[in-house]
């Protein structure tokens, strides 16, 4: 692969950056549909910082081998050590912050690719929409997976192998096989191939899809072909919640993004999330979480300062 000259990506200040791949601009800059680079490139393209972001159409996988990094997920900072796994779907919003000469690997694939592999091995992973950290253990999968980074990488950068595309399948599926196992997502490493499991991935994709919209449950339960009270008991036999959960829980996912990362007012976010008036979008935030928009976009931004709820709590 060629070298790459990093381009500054040309930024709505009033909108989360969507980048293909951090730092390229929106673009996507190999002809593969996985995208594997070193963590210690960060410290020429980034100087260790890769700021916060988020991906469309694109699933990243971190692998910290060696040193430290504080990650922070849809604005939750968390501080890790070797041997752990970052996951990180689409449209989450993530920042890295990696300690100077730490190693290990971060991995993009498209979900064209993902979506076929899933497809193929029966896992659930292209209808995740919650980041997560998995820790690699010293066990016997734990190394086979550990080498699997390493060999894909070594193939990544073979461009004239042989057969390099099937063996590049083959190594990712070695990964995402132990990501599964771990139960990622949530729930689901026992769920294969059979209905109530392929309905909930397509409920999952088409609320990631559409939630700005606000459909009701029908609308989402006309088009997968089953009824609406069919479509909440799989949801809430293979999820634990009801299907109106899984539309409030993404709505509201995106509302805390625009509050921690965006400077538009309430009002805007309320609008771009299809809410009638600030004021239905305010109390059904307040519903969900105890506190106003106004009150939780203050505590997001002000380190240490106790949310609104724990403090009546404490009362």
């Amino acid at each position: 692969m060629e070298p790459l000259t990093p381009a500054p990506p040309a930024r709505d200040h009033t909108a989360i950056p969507i980048y293909k791949l951090y730092g390229y601009g929106n673009v996507w800059t190999t002809s593969d549909p996985l995208y594997c680079e070193t963590i210690a490139a960060q410290e020429k393209l980034h100087n260790w910082h890769v700021a916060a972001h988020k991906h469309t159409d694109l699933f990243q996988v971190l692998f910290l081998e060696s040193g430290e990094v504080t990650v922070v997920l849809d604005g939750r900072a968390s501080t890790l050590g070797p041997g752990r796994l970052v996951l990180v779907p689409q449209r989450v919003v993530h920042e890295f912050i990696f300690r100077p000469g730490s190693g290990g690997y971060i991995l993009t694939l498209t979900y064209a690719l993902l979506h076929g592999l899933c497809a193929r091995f029966g896992l659930a992973l292209s209808a995740a929409t919650d980041p997560a950290v998995l820790a690699l253990d010293a066990d016997e999968a734990g190394r086979h997976t550990a080498l699997s980074f390493h060999a894909l990488d070594r193939e990544y950068r073979g461009l004239h192998s042989p057969q390099r595309g099937p063996l590049l399948e083959s190594l990712l599926s070695v990964i995402l096989v132990w990501i599964h196992r771990q139960g990622y997502p949530a729930g689901t490493a026992a769920t294969g191939s059979d209905p109530g499991s392929q309905h909930l991935t397509r409920y999952a994709r088409m609320i990631e899809t559409h939630h700005p919209r606000q459909h009701r449950v029908a609308w989402y339960a006309q088009r997968i072909g089953v009824t609406p009270a069919h479509l909440n008991a799989i949801v809430q036999a293979l999820a634990g919640k009801s299907a109106l959960e899984l539309i409030h829980e993404r709505l509201l996912l995106e509302a805390r993004r625009e509050l921690i990362y965006t400077p538009r007012t309430v009002g805007a976010i309320s609008d771009s999330l299809g809410f009638a008036d600030p004021g239905y979008f305010t109390r059904f935030f307040k519903r969900l979480t105890g506190e106003s928009p106004k009150d939780f976009r203050r505590r997001a931004l002000t380190p240490g300062e106790p949310s609104v709820a724990a403090q009546t709590t404490a009362s």
